[in-house]
């Protein structure tokens, strides 16, 4: 499989008045499809910036940044809203479920903005949630929840997923069922998965691990024999 994503001399600049706040600067990197990436540093590194302009949700304040045949650092605003919408699913550490709809009516709702997804009660079963579709969050652990974020994410099924503190919130147990879930989607569909994490551990589940300190990528260090989540040391 190809390139699916490159950065060419990325920088991103925040400014608190007149006082600039550099970000991220410089950075330099491929990601192909299918790939399973893991995004390590400290807090404050970067890192989280790094993954919000792999989708187009942060633009970047200098260099290039392309997507298959798209420049998205040229897009327009409804441009990245498309892009953003059909090309990218998103999974945050606190799901973000909307708690007045059932978890099948959570998963539909992307369809509801005019977008192709698949039946709703077909991604709660790639999940394991089948069963639990017509059940408000309120109604379920914090591991369900994440599971109907992760079915809500690839329903439209994206080209990316990118994964912020997914496991962040959960015990381990259930943390690694969903990791189990979300490395089954880059190894069987051959979805491109980046992931934002603290916990070093899931160095060892990555074809590629992307270190970010002080706003610059330190070392990226391909894996040639990744290990499943099940292998994992918690």
């Amino acid at each position: 499989m190809g390139v699916l994503i490159t950065l060419e001399n990325v920088g991103k600049t925040y400014y608190s008045g007149s006082v600039p706040h550099e970000v991220l600067k410089g950075v330099n990197l491929t990601i192909d499809e299918g790939e399973m990436v893991v995004i390590l540093g400290p807090s404050g590194s970067g890192k989280s910036t790094l993954l919000n302009m792999l989708g187009g949700l942060d633009s970047a304040t200098s260099g290039q940044i392309t997507f298959g045949e798209k420049t998205v650092t040229n897009l327009t605003d409804r441009q990245l809203s498309a892009f953003r919408a059909i090309d990218v699913g998103i999974i945050f550490q606190f799901y973000n479920l909307i708690p007045t709809l059932t978890a099948e009516e959570n998963v539909g709702l992307m369809s509801e903005l005019g977008i192709d997804i698949m039946d709703p009660i077909e991604a709660l079963r790639l999940v394991g949630l089948d069963g639990k579709k017509n059940n408000f969050p309120s109604q379920m652990s914090g591991g369900q929840q994440q599971r109907v974020a992760i079915a809500r994410a690839i329903a439209k099924k994206p080209r990316l997923l990118l994964c912020d503190e997914p496991t962040g919130a959960l015990d381990t147990e259930t943390g690694k069922e969903v990791l189990k879930l979300l490395c089954a989607q880059c190894r069987e569909d051959k979805r491109t998965v980046v992931m934002v994490t603290h916990n070093t551990l899931f160095a060892d589940i990555a074809d590629k691990v992307i270190y970010v300190k002080d706003g610059t990528v330190s070392r990226i260090v391909t894996n040639d024999y990744p290990k499943e989540a099940d292998e994992l040391n918690w």
